[in-house]
């Protein structure tokens, strides 16, 4: 019976924050301006589901002290098994990674606080895009990119959050190898692993989508107060088109390769994007931001 409890406790223990950190954040929503409310939501979201990662890796995985320390403080990764495990290392990374990084880095900055400026006033929708891709830019394909190959130059397993999605030529490539895979391991780990034996792997697949929906749309909707169910809607869309493109049907048309599947995916990633960043979160979280960090 100790033994139970001990065991209780230690699961509770991993699941603690993330049942207590985003609850703390929502109960702060109307003490808080829009955007701010919608850093720390994501922070509390962010930190709590990257402290179970760890706490389920610890124990299985021995490493150093400062390994635990990084993982949780230095890396935005999800993926604890590959950063904590030092049996695994990685070559320096090539010159053209780094140049590559810097520049999308910069580009990204130009984006947010110099072109964003040149949009005209009355077209505060546009505005707030170009200063959202910029912010994309500069933090998942830049900064973040930049904080992978430094702990890679010390042999450190951190594989980078993006990997050149654009190469994608299906859509279940650029979901499952190559945007955010930081969430992406974490999915498979929590959600799919556990369900896939049960209810298969297109079905696990598709709670993967609904769940990722449910999150963008607690760090989307809820502080822009509006647009409640279209990220949901949109990622919903993309568990469907994940499932065409695996079907008898959509193999016959080619969907998941070559130029075929290339159109098909960024057909079904842009047509609907603006359901994903609807325009109550534009205008009430975004330029506000913006407005914030001097970006307009």
């Amino acid at each position: 019976m100790r033994l139970t409890n001990f065991q209780t406790l230690y699961r509770v223990l991993g699941w603690l924050p993330i049942c207590v950190l985003p609850l703390t954040a929502v109960t702060c929503r109307n003490l808080l301006p829009p955007w701010v409310f919608m850093w720390i939501l994501s922070f509390a979201i962010y930190l709590s589901l990257k402290w179970l990662t760890w706490w389920r890796a610890r124990s299985r995985i021995a490493h150093p002290a400062w390994r635990s320390a990084a993982y949780l403080l230095a890396w935005p990764g999800m993926d604890a098994d590959a950063f904590l495990d030092a049996r695994q290392r990685v070559p320096p990374p090539a010159f053209s990674t780094w140049l590559w990084a810097m520049l999308e880095t910069i580009f990204g900055a130009i984006l947010l606080w110099v072109v964003a400026r040149f949009v005209p006033q009355g077209r505060p929708l546009l505005r707030g895009w170009v200063g959202m891709v910029g912010l994309i830019l500069l933090l998942h394909f830049g900064i973040f990119q930049i904080v992978a190959l430094l702990w890679q130059s010390l042999g450190v397993k951190a594989e980078s959050i993006m990997s050149a999605p654009l190469r994608s030529t299906s859509l279940g490539e650029f979901w499952g190898k190559r945007w955010n895979l930081g969430f992406r391991q974490l999915s498979h780990e929590l959600i799919f692993r556990p369900l896939y034996r049960t209810l298969g792997p297109d079905t696990a697949g598709f709670l993967v989508f609904a769940a990722s929906g449910l999150i963008h749309d607690l760090v989307i909707s809820l502080p822009a107060g509006g647009g409640y169910g279209l990220p949901t809607l949109y990622f919903l869309l993309q568990g469907a088109g994940v499932t065409v493109e695996r079907s008898r049907f959509g193999k016959r048309l080619g969907l998941g390769q070559g130029v075929r599947g290339w159109c098909f995916m960024v057909v079904l990633l842009t047509v609907p994007v603006f359901g994903l960043f609807h325009p109550w979160f534009v205008m009430r979280v975004i330029l506000p931001f913006m407005r914030a960090i001097h970006a307009l």
